[in-house]
């Protein structure tokens, strides 16, 4: 076994029984073949409920137990038995052991309840009493041995518990062999834990990566492969399973809300708020990304960037950034065959790794860069399968990855450079430079503003004049963007809390001639 397989071991009392264990590091296994028959006994007698709640509660609960005698306590400790049909749950009642039935039970957690009574791990319950039965909101792993102390491996079960909770009900047509893969904070990387994780929440994956799982883990658990063999794959499971895959269901943005952020964000571009406010009531409509992106278009300076990051703001959506000025080779992005050594993922996969989901903006800076690649191929023809929203295919992770919850946003200078195809794939939005009186009114009340506040200095420290206001706008009147008024705006600051720290002057006033002075 490599040593990244040791990360996460079965529980020691699970060990201890070798019924429980076959194959190494495989599978849990109960041996109901053989197995005496009061394991074989009860059949059937809980019902399945579908639910989507995020949380646990005793009016949202995980299962339903049968208290009709009142054994059941606030926090009851004990193992769920019957593995087979997972049917009840066996604890230390005021008279011995109790057996209780369970008669309901959360979809999404039938596999985890199978699991726990698979390997007979022993936990503590927390539920309320109901009409209905004991609602139970929280199972924790407990120490060998019983009593009241935490198991050290008991995040791994929360991780399991939060992930389903976090998942959708599973289709109620499922058939019943699938059932028992339903479900998805912390990282998956050693085969046991991927295992049990596979066998618990296998349903929250989309269907295309639960099949690519299987037949990655059983290359990584083979003997019949080489050592790099089992790396690739391993490694390949462990990026692939930390990534939590969501559906392409948006719920409903508040306009007001996106309205706010962009005046937050941006000064005047009305134009622009406007295409953006667009976007947003198209996704609370169809509650799906629209099948375009946006293609920021507009002089160096103008708030491309921030724009793309106020929209990742109000779609409250991880974001991840992709020069492609620095992307010369489609390798870069797609990544490398696993028949090499060195092998390792592209950028894009990466990116996903880096956002921990599925669903996240994806802002392409320079696009009009994209097309100058050396001898390898082009690497805007790589962009063009991520921007279909049909899927994307790493190379090393030999799967397609989803991407109908990704929204690209690209930023460009120069709009002839993009090459038709790419440019079909957006909704273009022509980015224009700022008016005189435009820069005069960010410069006044953001750039300068912000500049004194990073200082930490008082408005009242750093003056500008009307005169020396027109001066900075005048000397500026050739340069496009926002961004060389902000280093003048660093500049005046600067100097003034000069003067106030070696000269002892309580402000300092620039008129015209002082700006001139300093910055011409």
């Amino acid at each position: 076994m490599d040593q990244e397989d040791t990360l996460y071991t079965p529980p020691f009392y699970a060990k201890l029984n070798k019924n429980y264990y076959k194959g190494g590091d495989m599978m849990p296994v109960f041996d109901f073949k053989n197995a005496p028959e009061e394991a074989k006994e009860p059949e059937c007698t809980y019902k399945v409920f579908y639910s989507s709640e995020p949380e646990a509660s005793g009016e949202h609960p995980i299962l339903i137990l049968d208290n009709s005698a009142g054994e059941l306590k606030h926090h009851s400790r004990g193992s769920f038995t019957n593995p087979s049909k997972q049917t009840a749950f066996e604890f230390k009642g005021d008279k011995g052991t109790v057996r209780t039935d369970i008669l309901q039970i959360d979809a999404r957690f039938v596999s985890l309840l199978k699991w726990l009574g698979e390997n007979r791990i022993n936990v503590r319950l927390s539920g309320e009493d109901r009409e209905e039965g004991y609602a139970v909101y929280k199972i924790r792993e407990i120490a060998f041995g019983g009593g009241v102390k935490l198991s050290a491996e008991d995040g791994f079960l929360q991780f399991m518990i939060e992930r389903l909770l976090a998942s959708d009900a599973p289709p109620k047509e499922l058939p019943d062999e699938d059932a028992e893969e339903n479900g998805d904070s912390m990282k998956l990387t050693s085969i046991q834990s991927i295992t049990d994780f596979m066998n618990c929440a296998g349903r929250t994956l989309p269907d295309n990566i639960r099949l690519w799982a299987r037949r990655n883990l059983t290359v990584a658990c083979s003997h019949e492969v080489s050592a790099e063999e089992r790396r690739h794959a391993h490694r390949a499971l462990s990026i692939m399973m930390n990534i939590h895959w969501k559906g392409n269901y948006f719920q409903a943005i508040d306009p007001k809300e996106a309205r706010r952020i962009l005046d937050e964000e941006l000064y005047g571009m009305e134009q622009v708020k406007q295409r953006i406010i667009e976007t947003i009531i198209q996704i609370n409509r169809t509650h799906t990304l629209p099948a375009y992106g946006l293609l920021l278009i507009g002089p160096a300076g103008t708030g491309k960037s921030q724009i793309a990051y106020a929209v990742a703001r109000i779609l409250k959506l991880p974001w991840t950034t992709l020069d492609m000025s620095s992307i010369n080779d489609p390798e870069q992005l797609t990544g490398s065959s696993r028949i090499y050594a060195n092998a390792k993922p592209g950028i894009i996969m990466d990116a996903f790794s880096m956002a921990g989901e599925s669903n996240l903006v994806f802002i392409i800076n320079e696009l009009d860069k994209a097309s100058s690649g050396k001898g390898n191929g082009n690497p805007a023809d790589v962009l063009l399968t991520l921007l279909d929203n049909l899927g994307f295919t790493d190379n090393y992770m030999e799967c397609m990855i989803p991407t109908s919850g990704v929204y690209p946003i690209a930023t460009a200078n120069d709009k002839s450079q993009i090459s038709a195809p790419l440019m079909s794939r957006f909704a273009v939005i022509e980015i224009p430079d700022y008016t005189p009186e435009e820069k005069k009114v960010i410069f006044s009340r953001y750039a300068l503003p912000k500049v004194l506040k990073r200082m930490g200095m008082r408005k009242e420290e750093c003056v500008l004049t009307d005169g020396g206001l027109d001066a900075v706008i005048e000397l500026h009147r050739d340069t496009s963007g926002i961004r060389d008024l902000e280093q003048a705006a660093e500049h005046l600051a600067a100097n003034a809390l000069y003067q106030i720290e070696v000269d002892h002057v309580d402000s300092v006033t620039f008129d015209t001639e002082m700006v001139r002075k300093l910055l011409a």
